[in-house]
């Protein structure tokens, strides 16, 4: 279920290295995380709490190029190369100037009249790869605009209930299509409307491939979306997008980007629903909980409670809706769980969040429920491992229904934390449970 190509080159590098408290032993993953945080600090002057988490996720080429600079220098220095390439760290490739290598508003400028044509197709190219979807219409109305948002609402669904693995290929296609409706003739009082649905989908379909581990393509169509929604000035849409693209970059261990685009998604805040700054907050607390910062965490917890408890009953968009009501929702118990997982906070205050937000999912949303179970049987692991092993199964009855590279590493992240508890039968029965589902056992 993996996407990603390893990465030898950076493993290679530091087992080079002697580490400076084992004579003749390589570095260790936290050792060289260490040793970059303290680079960083005495170079820069920068607070870094890299972990041999994101070591990890760097070799195994989750994450193929650090985007920070200084953080690409540090690696350099203390694994003395002169090159990122030689630490195996790729840019991404480029975009046609549609997309990346220009100004946002130049791209849509390209997409209004005359460039649109060549900006679409470029799109398709580039983003989305060979596609055989029909030509676009020449003249797009409100049909269509109302066509595209449908697509994404049932894709959105779709996702939510089965993952975004198995059905990319007619995704990528639809996208394209929607894509292609930039380049037709449109009334220019719809044409806020389409761009807004065309970045609605792009929004779906970046989701889902970051879901399915394509990392680089989920970052070129989150970009692509961004953009259809700042030219369409819809600011509840960009928010949406900013924060999804936050939670990929959490995910890929970078919770300092992930912060960035939270506090970018916040920008103009009255512009912005009740619920909206609610799950903005609540995505704010798991980065600074990924940065390990457990005091400004809680409080985002709390501004994100607040906001949620005074939000009218119809705040907020259609893509809203699974928060509304919710105060204690999935980002808000999964920022305490990380926090609990690394001994910052008591496991108590997770736990309740937790089974909160698993006791309130909405009826669909079966990849989310999954992740609640798992991450709740995770942070139970270590003080009560019989009750780990009765909420990891119903995670694993859940996520065994998912084409999910998310939940699959979440599953195997469950079943290392258990390792210590193996001579239970419960967990030796999960872990099993564990080892099928990801085979395809089962």
């Amino acid at each position: 279920m993996r996407g990603w190509e390893a990465n030898h080159q950076l493993r290679s590098a530091r087992e080079r290295t002697e580490s400076p408290y084992a004579t003749g032993q390589p570095l260790s993953r936290q050792e060289l995380a260490d040793l970059v945080n303290t680079w960083l600090w005495e170079n820069k002057g920068r607070v870094s709490e890299l972990d041999a988490n994101y070591i990890g996720k760097l070799e195994q080429g989750r994450i193929r190029w650090p985007q920070d600079p200084d953080r690409r220098a540090a690696f350099r220095a203390v694994l003395r190369v002169r090159t990122d390439t030689e630490l195996g760290f790729r840019r991404p490739r480029r975009l046609p100037a549609t997309l990346d290598d220009v100004d946002r508003k130049q791209f849509l400028y390209l997409a209004l009249g005359a460039g649109a044509g060549a900006a679409a197709g470029r799109f398709h190219s580039t983003v989305l790869g060979p596609s055989d979807t029909p030509a676009p219409p020449v003249t797009v109305g409100a049909v269509e605009v109302d066509q595209v948002n449908a697509l994404a609402r049932q894709f959105a669904a779709w996702d939510h209930a089965h993952g975004g693995g198995l059905v990319w290929q007619a995704v990528s296609a639809q996208l394209s299509w929607s894509a292609s409706l930039l380049s037709a003739r449109c009334p220019a009082r719809l044409r806020p409307a389409l761009f807004a649905a065309v970045g609605y989908f792009g929004n779906v379909a970046g989701f889902m491939a970051f879901d399915a581990y394509q990392h680089d393509r989920a970052r070129r169509i989150f970009r692509f979306s961004l953009s259809c929604a700042e030219e369409a000035a819809d600011w509840h849409l960009r928010a949406k997008i900013l924060s999804d693209m936050a939670r990929q970059e959490m995910w890929c261990g970078d919770p300092d980007t992930a912060l960035t685009h939270v506090e970018q998604a916040g920008i103009r805040a009255d512009r912005l629903t009740s619920i909206e700054l609610g799950k903005l907050a609540s995505i704010r607390a798991r980065a600074l909980a990924g940065l390990r910062r457990a005091d400004p965490a809680r409080r985002a917890i709390a501004e994100s409670d607040e906001a949620f408890n005074g939000a009218p009953a119809s705040d907020g968009e259609p893509w809203l809706a699974y928060y509304r009501g919710l105060t204690r929702t999935d980002d808000s118990a999964l920022a305490l769980a990380d926090l609990s997982i690394r001994g910052l906070t008591a496991t108590a205050p997770a736990v309740d969040r937790l089974t909160a937000a698993i006791d309130r999912q909405p009826a669909g949303r079966t990849r989310s429920t999954a992740r609640c179970r798992t991450k709740l049987a995770t942070v139970l692991m270590r003080e009560d491992p019989r009750q780990a092993a009765e909420i990891g199964m119903l995670a694993v009855r859940g996520a065994g229904r998912l084409r999910s590279a998310r939940s699959a590493d979440d599953l195997r992240e469950l079943s290392r934390v258990a390792g210590p508890h193996a001579a239970v039968p419960e967990i030796a029965e999960l872990r099993q449970r564990i080892r099928l589902v990801l085979t395809g056992g089962d």
